[in-house]
């Protein structure tokens, strides 16, 4: 499966996976790393693990953070997403 089609199935709650990228319809992760999780309302949010909000963890899971963000209802920096899920 492709990686646009695995963050099509985390869009519409479905779980799939393909080498590097999974989901089990409600989390997406890139290897290991949470890049993506749904609200208890169905909110579709994408964590922000690139360069850009200095959570770089590689190219890879970069590009897969940039997949969930065109298909996400929001972004999420990923020290905001620390706090809330501490709570």
């Amino acid at each position: 499966m492709r990686n646009s089609e695995v963050v099509r199935h985390w869009r519409f709650d479905r779980p799939a996976s393909a080498v590097n990228l999974f989901t089990d319809g409600q989390d997406l992760f890139s290897y290991r790393l949470k890049i993506g999780f749904t609200t208890p309302n169905g909110t579709k949010v994408a964590i922000d693990h690139t360069a850009g909000s200095n959570s770089f963890y590689s190219q890879t899971t970069s590009c897969h953070v940039g997949l969930a963000k065109r298909r996400c209802d929001e972004v999420m920096h990923p020290v905001t997403h620390e706090v809330i899920d501490e709570k």
